[in-house]
């Protein structure tokens, strides 16, 4: 065993766990993409996924409760904007872009993790990482 590994701290490993948690979501995926540039009001967001305003609040809340999103009010309006994920989400996106194609039983009928995600902006491009769709250009 390597002497210079750094030691296991499970405090860390749990927020960790909470943040993977909270992104596992192809949903909550994509309104990190869509905030991580931008602050936009959850009316948006809910158009952006097509989606109900109540679910897409309830997925936002659970982005907000694990640190990934703040709001603001403004009058009747409620605005988010993402934490610093953008890392984070370009990470995923390679490794589902590395990762072989998932075979019987893989949970998606053998569609390729990557299959669902767009081309990112030309640096991220290329990477050879993979953007989710999220109706918008960014």
């Amino acid at each position: 065993m390597d002497a210079q590994q750094e030691p296991w701290d499970a405090e860390a490993a749990e927020r960790a766990v909470v943040v993977l948690k909270a992104v596992a979501d192809p949903s909550r995926y994509r309104l990190l993409w869509a905030l991580s540039g931008r602050e936009l009001p959850v009316s948006d967001l809910a158009a952006l996924l097509g989606a109900h305003v109540a679910a897409t609040s309830q997925h936002l809340a659970k982005l907000k409760a694990a640190g990934l999103v703040v709001s603001r009010r403004e009058g009747t309006r409620i605005y988010y904007r993402a934490a610093e994920v953008r890392g984070l989400l370009t990470e995923a996106a390679l490794m589902a872009h590395a990762l072989p194609e998932r075979g019987e039983g893989g949970g998606s009928g053998g569609t390729p993790p990557a299959a669902a995600l767009q081309e990112q902006p030309a640096r991220a491009a290329r990477l050879g990482a993979r953007r989710p769709a999220t109706g918008q250009a960014g």
